[in-house]
């Protein structure tokens, strides 16, 4: 078995990545066929092959199959960052702006907490031509623009590494693969901690029994030795991380929770190890083994919330399908969608995904573009019209000429500024992460001042107070304080549909005072339904809303929805009329429903005036005349009234602002209790009305869909995007409701009421203990196993509570209250 499960995930040639299972990505290098994890590498790999770079494989190392082998050389290491400046491979993670400037969207690998990213963004910045890095520490991406003229990536690459981490570009499944990994190798270190702390606990309760019973000299040597040889491997493979970090934070003269982590536990280790070797005072492996395990469990329960905070934020990337038809020499062949370059053309049919941004060669169809516009009614597309990827295909078969793919399309745009909203720190974290740093120094201080005072008062007892200084005081509860709460309270909503796209939410959502609605798409679904039907004839046993169904079932477009619950008879000889209506038999007689002109040339009589021009009016007609009028409107959500009156419980003042100056502004508006109403305002007045309120004090959550919201959610503290919004409503609101459903808006609101408060309690736990187990320490009351158990279980204290904000049912529960 073991031997299957290693073939099964034998590495990338290129990357040393794992090859999932079941891929069959090839290239043949040096005569022979290579196995690639992803369509990526295999375009790399193929990419260096066809620009005789292929030297650089054959000079690699043949055991060089994992990251950490292929940078062992500085030689090797060059040539390898100096693939990154070709623009091939530039082409599928960095994007050209127009102002000379490049943007590259990166994986960092080697992050451990606040501090790794403080130094990232720090020093990166400070290189020539860079303009802006920023580090998401959620998901450990990174967001780097820069002038390519004045510095080459592979310099910024080499920059990455030389400070201690490793930058990747940026993919979903090598993103996905590195996290795996870091989970695995999170797991082993825990275990061997946990292990080796059980079994050392058992040799110290020896230890301390023989000292009350007076045990034996030998015993007490070889109880020593045993506790000795088990701690070893806590400290040199579980406690490593954090020497190494210590270390590299040293070199760059950062101060981190580490340092201090770092010193007591080598501290401790070798004090003992001498203790031991030259059996004399004082053991500490007990101390050691129980301090690596719980720092260890508090930084695995704040990984697996970020990795699952991640993995969530990857959901506009399931919009491109995986897979494409290319069209070559009229036959059709499947590809991965990765492989489409410009100037493929590509068959889409009725129901797919459009793989990548194009012009239509041949065909005319109605496109979905809700996804990414907001528009629920399919937009009519024709020869020469431009399409997106990411849209749906609903009525025709299409051919596509692909003019933009990867970075480039605008798709990949929306995912970039998200990820970039994403790498912003709420005010409360940097102040968090700036209280930490300085914290540190002063435990440095205080520890060093400690064992002066000590050496001069009881000199036998300065290593063991001053160690349980350093441990006691660890600021490893005050640095999980804010970021917990926040990857808790942030992966939550993101599970609930609420998708967080700036650092300040949180907060602005906590402290909110207004909540105003824009009206259609927002407060309403955005979708037409049957509002009434009105008879232009006698019908006699007619039943026009079952031949009305009947031949809207041949359509897909969503004004054929609307018609789908009363379908009972079929329909024959249809066919639908792009942007006109649907014309078919139904029991020997043709009928035709859509727009009012194309429905009056069945009968071949004049158009009718339709009963009113508030609603959208469908005409049913047959050979003889019109049959029936069907109006159809958009209606309110289900979940609208309920989450107002919830809003307004909360103490918010709720206001609704649409462009919309007809009768359905205030019937909306009058069913949902709204008292504050402006219509048929523009984008600049839904502004101006916003800053005046906020001018005034007031905290303002804009709440929209439109492009006319555009600048009314940038303009607002607090902005949210409904999921079906306009791809520039999304990129500039301050969080996306990817769901659509408004009770999760309520819900949100009280998470962050609740993350406020849990990172409050937090902090105040975090500063009071320090401040009550400092002064004990200092005094020599505390010793050093209880130190460690102090400080971790004020870190869990802290990772627990803030956990709590993963919990919904209390909030559920009060929401219906």
């Amino acid at each position: 078995m073991s031997v299957q499960r290693t073939q099964a995930l034998a590495p990338c040639f290129h990357c040393g990545l794992p090859v999932p299972p079941g891929t069959d990505y090839t290239t043949i290098i040096g005569g022979e066929q290579k196995s690639m994890c992803c369509p990526g590498c295999q375009a790399v790999a193929q990419t260096i092959v066809d620009g005789g770079l292929d030297g650089f494989y054959r000079h690699r190392d043949a055991s060089a199959t994992t990251m950490d082998s292929r940078i062992s050389s500085e030689a090797h290491l060059a040539d390898e960052l100096a693939l990154y400046d070709s623009e091939a491979i530039q082409a599928e993670f960095v994007r050209h702006t127009g102002d000379e400037q490049a943007e590259a969207m990166l994986v960092i690998e080697g992050i451990t907490c606040a501090a790794c990213v403080w130094l990232l963004e720090h020093h990166l910045s400070q290189q020539p031509g860079v303009s802006q890095f920023s580090v998401n520490m959620t998901n450990h991406r990174a967001r780097l623009v820069w002038d390519p003229s004045q510095t080459k990536l592979s310099k910024l690459f080499g920059e990455v590494l030389r400070i201690g981490y490793k930058a990747h570009p940026f993919h979903p499944n090598r993103e996905e693969q590195l996290l795996e990994q870091e989970n695995k190798r999170a797991i082993r270190r825990l275990g061997v901690a946990g292990v080796g702390m059980m079994q050392v606990m058992m040799m110290a309760i020896a230890l301390y029994a023989g000292a009350l019973q007076d045990m034996e000299a030998r015993f007490v040597e070889f109880i020593r030795w045993s506790s000795l040889i088990l701690a070893t491997p806590v400290v040199l493979y579980s406690a490593r991380p954090f020497f190494l970090t210590a270390f590299r934070d040293l070199k760059t003269r950062q101060l981190s929770m580490d340092v201090p982590v770092s010193i007591a536990i080598g501290g401790a280790y070798l004090a003992s190890v001498w203790a031991t070797i030259m059996n004399t005072g004082e053991v500490y492996f007990d101390s050691v083994t129980m301090f690596t395990f719980f720092l260890l469990i508090g930084r695995y329960i704040e990984m697996q919330a970020r990795h699952r905070t991640g993995k969530a934020g990857n959901a506009l990337l399931d919009l491109l399908p995986a897979s494409a038809t290319l069209l070559e020499e009229g036959r059709e062949k499947m590809v991965p969608a990765t492989e489409l370059k410009p100037g493929d053309v590509v068959l889409v049919r009725p129901g797919h995904t459009l793989p990548a941004d194009g012009i239509i060669l041949e065909g005319s169809s109605a496109v979905d573009e809700s996804a990414l516009t907001g528009e629920y009614l399919p937009i009519s597309k024709n020869i020469d019209d431009p399409v997106v990827g990411g849209t749906i295909n609903v009525e025709h078969p299409l051919k596509i000429r692909i003019t933009d793919v990867g970075p480039n399309t605008r798709l990949s745009a929306i995912v970039g500024l998200l990820d970039r909203a994403h790498a912003e720190k709420p005010v409360t974290a940097r102040i968090a992460d700036r209280v930490a740093r300085y914290f540190v120094l002063a435990v440095l201080i205080t520890s060093a001042t400690v064992a002066g005072s000590w050496y001069f008062i009881s000199p036998e007892d300065a290593f063991w107070i001053t160690l349980s200084v350093l441990v006691v005081t660890c600021p490893c509860a005050l640095g999980l304080a804010t970021p917990t709460a926040l990857t808790a309270a942030t992966g939550t909503l993101r599970q609930q549909g609420l998708l967080i796209t700036r650092g300040h939410v949180l907060e602005g959502l906590a402290s909110a005072t207004h909540i105003i609605f824009d009206k259609t798409g927002t407060l309403t679904e955005g979708n037409l339904s049957i509002q009434q039907m009105q008879p232009a004839r006698e019908l006699n046993s007619i039943n026009p809303y079952s031949i009305a169904a009947a031949l809207e079932q041949a359509s897909e477009h969503p004004i054929a929805r609307a018609f789908h619950p009363y379908f009972q008879i079929p329909s024959v000889n249809t066919r639908v009329k792009v942007n006109a209506g649907v014309e078919g038999e139904v029991e020997g007689v043709r009928y035709r429903i859509g727009k009012p002109s194309y429905a009056a040339e069945l009968y071949q009589g004049v158009t009718p005036d339709q009963p009113d021009h508030e609603r959208q009016w469908l005409l049913l007609s047959d050979d003889q005349g019109p049959l029936a009028w069907f109006a159809l409107d958009d209606q309110i959500r289900k979940d609208a009234a309920f989450t107002l009156n919830v809003l307004k419980r909360l103490g918010l003042k709720v206001g609704m602002l649409t462009g919309d100056d007809s009768s359905a502004a205030a019937r909306v508006a009058d069913e949902l209790g709204i008292e504050t109403v402006k219509q048929g305002v523009s984008p600049d007045q839904k502004l101006a009305y916003i800053n005046e309120l906020q001018s005034n004090g007031a905290s303002v959550i804009m709440v929209g869909d439109g492009i006319n919201d555009i600048p009314v959610l940038a303009g607002a503290r607090t902005s949210i995007a409904m999921g079906s919004a306009t791809d520039l409503a999304k990129t500039s609101a301050d969080a996306v409701l990817i769901s659509s459903e408004l009770e999760r808006l309520a819900l949100a609101l009280m998470v962050a009421r609740k993350t406020r408060m849990v990172i409050r309690e937090n902090l105040s736990w975090a500063l009071l203990y320090n401040l009550v187990a400092l002064p004990l320490a200092a005094m020599g009351f505390i010793a050093p196993y209880m130190a460690a158990v102090g400080m971790s279980a004020s870190s869990l204290i802290v990772v627990g509570n803030a956990m709590r904000l993963s919990r919904l049912p209390r909030i559920r529960r009060k929401l219906r209250e």
